[in-house]
């Protein structure tokens, strides 16, 4: 049975006073009007923390609400729908989704041709800084609330309630720091750094300075999950599997892959997640219940309201959708070469070039009885992360480190459900292992918002398929400033410090 998830969003975290630029960081959605005046101020919401705990759960349980809601980037857009939203635009980025008909003209100029990236008043710059920055002030504001930044809260719910708190501000500064600054470089100033409540203006700090607050928050959330009794009771909730998956990523990031192996490691020894059998990668992808392989996801209801403009809104083709009208995400035809005809996963897409749905993700990814076009409310669920990433990126970093042995182990944990003989990779070592586990990456994740993280840690070339609509066939490195957001106008214009850093 699904759990009923309610979007009715806590004000008392959604409207507290904090703010970057106060109207990229508006929870209101009108960035024109000041703060609600009936805002609970953070003071206020230590009090209700330490009173009752019940409370802090549910402030928690609105940064939850946030990741799934419509217009959270500022727009009224249909591509502006939370978290996923930016999983399409990193798909796209890495080019392993190409957009083969566009009809509607979603993501395709700005995303697909890249021209956001080359002009900082596109309003997908604005967006993907004015989603994150605002799930940042949220989780700022429950860390307040709970004793601030080096709090270790008496109670298992308030540790667990800081835990996540910590987790998701530094889930969503990593995500801001790869949409926004092109390779790691520890000295270049790249964005705001805001870690406490109500601050309202900062400029740019290093990029070793953010990296250094994601890997204390990340540190931090271990802990207090370690010394807490609290076990997950929905899949919307973080833990410290997702944990230690995020801080993995940021060191894969970093070049520091002995650690990346260790984290993924503890993944896989502890967690209670499995690899989705060979059977099962066909199954839809649409539930948190039947789904054992999920870390994380959104159990998305009825109640909720999505339909449209949500994530199985632009991709799946069963759906009423813009993936079913005429605005086609498909995989790249080089990477569906790339999957062997045994494997699996072949399956996932549509293969009929005489089709104008070919490559179409028909059979991975689908949210209703697939009658297409006929399902106009979204019980479907998000999956955000699965423990097959734990297992490819641990297999991507022992190969760097050179330990070969336990990087096939976790290579072929992974490939030995998806095709009937993976003892070709026990030839392999080095490097070649590596690009191995980087194109498994590929191919598993595909349509989950991870080949841009993988492109960018693994210092790839985007080569794109005949099926994408422009830049056919061009190299494009993964430092190029076309895969880059740019920090939008109005940070720039309403920010004095970033103005002047800018300048």
């Amino acid at each position: 049975m699904k759990q009923v998830f309610k979007l009715t969003i806590v004000a008392a975290i959604l409207t507290m006073t904090y703010s970057c630029s106060e109207d990229l960081l508006d929870n209101s959605g009108n960035a024109s009007t000041s703060q609600p005046t009936s805002s609970l101020t953070s003071a206020q919401a230590e009090n209700a923390a330490l009173t009752n705990p019940a409370v802090t759960a549910a402030f928690v349980n609105g940064i939850y609400g946030q990741m799934v809601q419509f217009g959270s980037g500022g727009t009224s857009g249909h591509d502006d729908f939370g978290h996923k939203a930016y999983h399409v635009f990193s798909d796209f980025l890495s080019s392993d989704m190409a957009l083969s008909v566009s009809t509607y003209g979603w993501y395709r100029a700005s995303i697909t041709e890249m021209q956001a990236m080359q002009d900082f008043t596109y309003g997908d710059n604005r967006q993907v800084w004015r989603y994150y920055y605002r799930i940042i002030r949220s989780t700022n504001n429950v860390i307040a609330a709970l004793g601030g930044n080096d709090a270790v809260p008496d109670t298992d719910i308030n540790k667990a309630a800081l835990a996540q708190a910590k987790t998701l501000r530094a889930h969503s500064y990593f995500y801001l720091a790869q949409f926004f600054q092109r390779e790691w470089n520890p000295s270049e100033e790249i964005l705001p750094l805001y870690d406490v409540a109500g601050v309202e203006n900062v400029g740019k700090a290093t990029a070793a300075e953010v990296y250094a607050l994601m890997e204390k928050d990340l540190n931090d959330a271990i802990s207090l999950f370690a010394s807490s009794t609290w076990t997950k009771s929905v899949a919307n909730e973080v833990d410290t599997f997702v944990t230690h998956q995020v801080l993995a990523m940021i060191k894969a990031f970093k070049g520091e892959w002995a650690d990346a192996a260790t984290l993924t490691q503890a993944i896989i020894n502890a967690s209670p997640y499995s690899i989705l059998p060979a059977a099962d990668v066909t199954n839809g992808f649409n539930s948190v219940y039947n789904q054992n392989s999920w870390m994380w996801g959104i159990d998305l209801t009825e109640n909720i309201g999505l339909g449209l403009v949500s994530w199985w809104g632009q991709v799946d083709s069963f759906s009423y959708s813009y993936a079913w009208a005429g605005d086609y995400k498909v995989i790249d035809a080089d990477l569906f070469a790339a999957i062997p005809a045994n494997d699996a996963r072949k399956a996932q897409f549509f293969d009929n070039p005489a089709s104008g749905r070919h490559l179409q993700p028909l059979f991975k990814f689908y949210a209703s009885n697939r009658i297409g076009g006929t399902s106009r409310t979204v019980t479907a669920d998000y999956v955000y992360m699965r423990v097959e990433e734990a297992y490819l990126l641990n297999a991507e970093a022992n190969a760097r480190t050179g330990n070969n042995v336990a990087a096939r182990n976790s290579l072929k944990a992974v490939v030995s459900q998806r095709v009937p003989d993976a003892s070709y990779i026990d030839g392999l070592s080095g490097q070649a292992l590596a690009d191995e586990a980087y194109l498994q990456t590929r191919i598993e994740l595909w349509g989950e918002g991870k080949s841009f993280f993988a492109l960018k840690r693994n210092q790839a070339t985007i080569v794109r398929g005949a099926n994408h609509l422009s830049f056919v066939g061009v190299p494009i490195p993964y430092n190029d400033e076309r895969l880059q957001f740019e920090i939008p106008q109005d940070e720039i214009q309403n920010n004095p410090f970033v103005n002047s850093q800018n300048q």
